[in-house]
């Protein structure tokens, strides 16, 4: 609802997927400047600092699993974009609402509607459901995020996955081989580096999978936190390529007028076996997967097309990437 909470540009600058629906307010009553505050606000932050502590004092405080929810008080579960309540009754669905006063601190402290995000869900991976079963996936961590959409996401991490285990049900590899996301790897064997087998599945509702990322973290030379991205599998084989260390885009087939888009571009299932070709068996580290769909329209342009209204703010987001997250596996040598 005011936000993700994974990084910011500001922290991340080589990540061009920073800059996604940030609430970038200052805290509850919005009265401080933010200086100095942002570094403590974004869990990726938050997993860098974890490795310090624990390299100082042995142990990490900051061994999060990712979840998401929604924030809303409207008693209602509308966290798709095509069906958003807003976060309060006051915002439900009206023609005005996107340019609304939602929240006033005062007359320089206004958040406005348009501001508010239709998100997000946790999932978890409970071996049944039940609520012991449920308590005991999320206390291990085994759980991932996302924006909204129902995506199937799985992450698993060890040191003997190989291409072939692409071929079947990823969870009987991963389980077999390797440990899920929110584990810990064990010190790795001698010449071997972690091998990661990640695997998603759209929501069958929603957009095609635009490519599957790692972002790892990790602890220099120096006990520097560092971080670095890399796409490891993506839509569009055949016309995409990485060029100057980017990843070509996926396309934009939305169509904002209507608030629709269609599904030629991106692919439904993505799955990889991916080496760190970077990895350090004496650095401190993590990894965790994000998902990212191809772009479609934000809850903004269905009210534009539903309402018959134009919203000609160029602060305005019209479209959106959705997108999920997966708890982190961390390597302790």
């Amino acid at each position: 609802m005011k936000g993700q909470s994974e990084s910011h540009p500001s922290l991340s600058a080589s990540d061009e997927f920073a800059n996604y629906e940030l609430w970038d307010r200052g805290n509850l009553t919005q009265t401080p400047k933010k200086t100095g505050m942002i570094q403590y606000e974004y869990l990726r932050e938050a997993l860098k600092n974890g490795l310090k502590v624990e390299q100082d004092l042995g142990v990490n405080p900051f061994k999060y699993g990712m979840a998401a929810g929604t924030d809303t008080h409207t008693g209602l579960v509308t966290a798709e974009e095509d069906n958003f309540f807003g976060k309060l009754v006051a915002g439900e669905p009206a023609a005005d609402r996107w340019k609304e006063d939602a929240l006033k601190f005062g007359p320089d402290r206004i958040v406005k509607g348009w501001e508010m995000t239709a998100a997000g869900y946790t999932a978890v991976w409970a071996t049944g459901n039940t609520r012991a079963e449920i308590w005991d996936a999320m206390k291990r961590r085994e759980t991932y995020a996302t924006s909204g959409p129902h995506m199937v996401v799985r992450f698993f991490g060890g040191y003997d996955f190989t291409t072939a285990d692409i071929s079947r049900a990823p969870a009987a590899a991963g389980y077999k081989k390797g440990v899920a996301m929110g584990s810990d790897l064990k010190p790795a064997p001698t010449g071997k580096a972690p091998t990661f087998l990640i695997a998603a599945l759209k929501d069958p509702k929603g957009g095609n999978l635009d490519r599957i990322q790692i972002i790892k973290g990790w602890l220099d030379k120096s006990g520097k936190p560092q971080e670095k991205i890399y796409d490891v599998v993506w839509g569009d084989p055949e016309r995409r390529r990485i060029s100057n260390g980017k990843l070509t885009p996926v396309g934009n087939t939305v169509d904002v007028a209507h608030a629709t888009w269609t599904n030629t571009i991106g692919d439904p299932e993505l799955i990889t076996v991916w080496r760190d070709p970077d990895f350090d068996t004496t650095a401190r580290a993590f990894y965790y997967a994000r998902v990212l769909e191809i772009p479609t329209p934000r809850w903004t342009a269905y009210d534009a097309a539903y309402f018959k209204i134009k919203i000609d703010d160029p602060k305005v987001p019209m479209t959106t990437q959705e997108r999920a997250w997966t708890s982190p596996i961390w390597y302790v040598p």
